[in-house]
């Protein structure tokens, strides 16, 4: 029951990973509100979710659109109203955008990515954060992926949103230091989800032929675990995790369970952050004349 006693709101939380990071949440203890956009399954999920609570747990839904200034303002009014302690913001939801070319795809489709995966995250943290700085604690958890830590060539609006996202967390952090407010971003790994059902759906002469290949062996091979990646977005909801901000985790990779005795190490160094790669740090010295 790890967090037990705080209320926690996910974004794009009524399918995929978002909906299994609610109900790892649940489990922790955790009241949870869920939003997305689609009315429909997201009261489905809210109905499930409820029945997975223990008596006393609050679970609530609101329809929103996370791009939308003044759908995210009633958003965080339904949080502060409807969970008796709102402590914690998963800016989940996202997409992959248009697929294809850059000079190729649709520039409105382009931007609707951005709005989505970059304003979205910002817009809430924006919202979120006053109350948090208030109440001198909250733990905001944002959604990145293989987009922020490797070109995705034919995916270019997925891929420079969760750039961004990640240093705007590296950003955000440090604005928020000494607040009681931590901040990460969360790779969950390659999951089989809708968004994988996108790219096999567009097929490689949208996506590229090596992209595409990879997503048939990941849907052959079932992918990484949901629960994996919900599990670590529980622990940077924890308090086992206070004080381990600016970070971008890797849910398959990175040793995170044991992360909280590192905690002061890694504040002082740039560990797990995005960083230029210099001729040094690859044993060239290109620097003499």
């Amino acid at each position: 029951m790890t967090l037990q006693g705080r209320g926690i709101l996910i974004t794009g939380g009524s399918q995929g990973f978002g909906k299994a990071v609610a109900e790892a949440c649940i489990d922790a203890g955790a009241d949870v509100l869920v939003c997305a956009r689609g009315v429909a399954e997201l009261d489905r999920t809210c109905g499930e979710l409820r029945a997975r609570a223990r008596e006393g747990q609050h679970v609530a839904s609101q329809a929103a659109d996370v791009s939308d200034p003044d759908s995210v303002s009633l958003l965080i009014a339904a949080a502060r109203e409807r969970l008796p302690r709102f402590t914690g913001l998963v800016n989940n939801a996202g997409v992959y955008g248009p697929k294809g070319c850059i000079e190729d795809v649709a520039w409105r489709e382009w931007v609707r990515a951005i709005e989505i995966n970059l304003y979205g995250p910002i817009l809430l943290c924006r919202a979120a954060i006053p109350l948090f700085r208030r109440q001198g604690y909250g733990k905001i958890v944002n959604l990145s992926g293989g987009g922020a830590t490797a070109p995705l060539p034919r995916l270019s609006a997925y891929a420079a949103s969760k750039a961004a996202v990640v240093r705007s967390t590296e950003t955000i952090a440090l604005e928020l230091a000494d607040t009681g407010i931590d901040i990460n971003a969360l790779a969950p790994g390659a999951l089989n989800t809708r968004m994988l059902d996108e790219v096999l759906a567009a097929g490689p002469d949208h996506v590229g032929k090596a992209f595409h290949e990879r997503a048939l062996q990941q849907r052959a091979t079932g992918g990484a675990p949901l629960e994996t990646g919900a599990a670590l977005c529980v622990y940077l909801l924890s308090a086992a995790s206070d004080g381990i901000t600016g970070r971008l985790l890797s849910a398959l990779w990175d040793p995170w369970p044991s992360l909280s005795s590192k905690a002061a190490e890694l504040s002082k160094s740039d560990i797990y952050t995005l960083r230029r790669i210099v001729p040094r740090d690859r044993g060239l010295n290109w620097d003499a004349s």
